[in-house]
């Protein structure tokens, strides 16, 4: 795997994710509600709410994957935060930032990658709204369209959190 990107504003983009208060936090059905219906819209094997912390990514929520973080060095959401708005890895194996990465290699046998970043209100990228399949897979701009409603929907969940100060 190639060096994972670093971040401009890293230290302020952290700042606003511990400000979230949201780490480490019990599942919550709204934040559930909205992967599944991904899941089942999507047709897809997994949909993760992933905030991207300074060694880990850890799921809020999580539909069709068992662990509830994996380290932030073999992670497809870590390249998503540095992007423009989103990244779509259509075939993990023929991607040379991931065709070695253990997530590809083994389980949970990342084949697509489609994730869009959330935002906190102050426009800081704290990580991804993401989908995951176990096979390669292309999206169209309808579907990345859809896959952005599913983060704005999201970012609107976290900014009505009492622990953010905004519910």
């Amino acid at each position: 795997m190639t060096r994972i990107p670093e971040m401009p504003n890293e230290a302020a983009r952290l700042q606003a994710l511990h400000e979230l208060k949201i780490l480490d936090t019990p599942p919550e059905q709204r934040f559930d509600e909205i992967t599944r219906r991904a899941q089942q819209e999507f047709n897809c094997k997994t949909v993760l709410i992933s905030l991207v912390g300074e060694d880990r990514q850890w799921f809020k929520s999580k539909q069709g994957m068992d662990k509830q973080e994996t380290p932030r060095n073999i992670s497809f959401c870590t390249y998503a935060i540095a992007e423009e708005e989103y990244l779509i890895v259509p075939d993990a194996h023929r991607d040379f930032r991931f065709k070695n990465n253990k997530l590809v290699k083994g389980p949970p046998f990342i084949r697509s990658y489609a994730g869009v970043i959330l935002y906190s209100p102050d426009g800081y990228e704290l990580g991804t709204f993401c989908l995951l399949h176990d096979e390669p897979r292309d999206y169209t701009t309808a579907d990345i369209t859809r896959i952005k409603q599913y983060a704005r929907l999201v970012e609107h969940e976290l900014a009505l959190s009492p622990e953010f100060g905004r519910g």
